[in-house]
């Protein structure tokens, strides 16, 4: 008998994959601190795992790839995704001896509150991801048959092997004429900023869909680089006429990305947020509606933007539509627990983005 999910919905037939690492969260409850907590609540998280998770949500056909030990806890989080409809059929449980340290990566989340904000504790060196060799998989063979693959800045950071998964990812999934969307998503605990910039930069040939304008080197003049980066001086929350500059000097190098996307935040204290998302597509610049919000959860709402404009693309939306799509998608994971936006609902999302707000009886 064929497998069929009869939760994918069936208004997009491609077919999407990613490739990560997946890591336990770990929280204190209520607003705590770490150093003072006798109890943690503990889900499961990571860039490339939580947009697998979001798009399966929505009904899309999603698969995620990456490592993790062969213990109670790496099973743990293959059924986290799976109980969300993520195919992990690829995920290599790996033994003690092709990953010696056989740990899954952990980090610790303080969840702000009011001014306080939030804080993140990584604990994931030598996880099960960074010790695996990846010569031995047949990308070829894990890439057949998907229609789009996406990858992040924060995989290649974890070791050298990853960084080189990451470019092997890159370079045969351009072969086999993938729609490829790529997150920067800078962690500096994980790298410096010219080593994320170096490698990034690399990526961006490859790309279709960049989320995001850092961190990439953008020089105004490659045989003189002290004439500075085209992004130099630009604000975090940059005017439109600032950002479609950024974003006409991105595809004037880069001629093969389609479509470029960046969220912008404004942080009014550390339980109030607002978002809006600038988006250049076919050519022209588009700017979303802004909404302002309370925050439950931040951790993901990167992610639940990207996720929401990958939906939003795989379904022809019209092009505002898709940069708002998108914004409401990280507005709605601000109000949900973990780093997932678990909405199974399309339209919930549509609703939040043409800002209605009222009860759905």
């Amino acid at each position: 008998m064929e497998h069929y999910n009869p939760l994918l919905q069936g208004n997009s037939s491609q077919k999407f994959i990613t490739i990560g690492e997946i890591m336990l969260r770990l929280t204190p409850p209520n607003y705590g601190k770490i150093r003072v907590s006798n109890s943690f609540d503990a889900s499961y998280g990571g860039s490339e795992a939580n947009i697998a998770l979001a798009l399966a949500n929505l009904g899309i056909d999603s698969t995620f790839f990456s490592v993790v030990p062969a213990n109670s806890l790496g099973k743990s989080a293959v059924r986290a995704l799976r109980s969300n409809d993520v195919h992990c059929t690829p995920v290599i449980l790996s033994t003690p001896e092709e990953t010696p340290t056989h740990r899954l990566g952990t980090y610790y989340l303080e969840t702000g509150y009011g001014i306080r904000a939030s804080k993140v504790t990584y604990d994931r060196k030598h996880s099960a991801i960074t010790e695996y060799d990846f010569s031995k998989v047949d990308l070829g063979a894990l890439l057949d048959g998907f229609d789009w693959l996406h990858l992040s800045g924060i995989t290649p950071a974890l070791s050298p092997s990853c960084a080189q998964l990451i470019l092997d990812c890159l370079k045969t999934g351009r072969e086999k004429g993938m729609t490829i969307s790529f997150d920067g998503n800078f962690r500096s605990q994980l790298w410096s900023w010219e080593q994320a910039r170096d490698f990034c930069t690399q990526c961006l040939s490859y790309v279709d869909v960049l989320l995001g304008i850092e961190p990439y080197h953008l020089w105004k003049d490659e045989g003189d680089r002290s004439k500075g980066d085209w992004k130099d001086g630009v604000p975090l929350q940059p005017s439109y006429e600032q950002q479609d500059e950024i974003f006409q000097r991105f595809v004037e190098r880069y001629p093969n990305l389609k479509c470029i996307a960046r969220h912008v935040r404004f942080a009014h204290s550390g339980s109030e947020n607002s978002l809006m998302a600038y988006m250049w597509y076919q050519g022209h610049t588009f700017e979303s509606k802004r909404f302002t919000f309370n925050i439950l959860d931040r951790v993901g709402g990167g992610d639940a933007f990207a996720s929401g404009l990958i939906y939003a693309m795989m379904n022809n939306y019209k092009s505002m539509d898709m940069v708002n799509f998108a914004v409401a998608s990280s507005v709605i994971k601000h109000t949900i627990h973990g780093d997932g936006n678990i909405t199974d609902d399309a339209e919930v999302i549509r609703n939040l983005m043409n800002m209605n707000y009222d009860i759905k009886r």
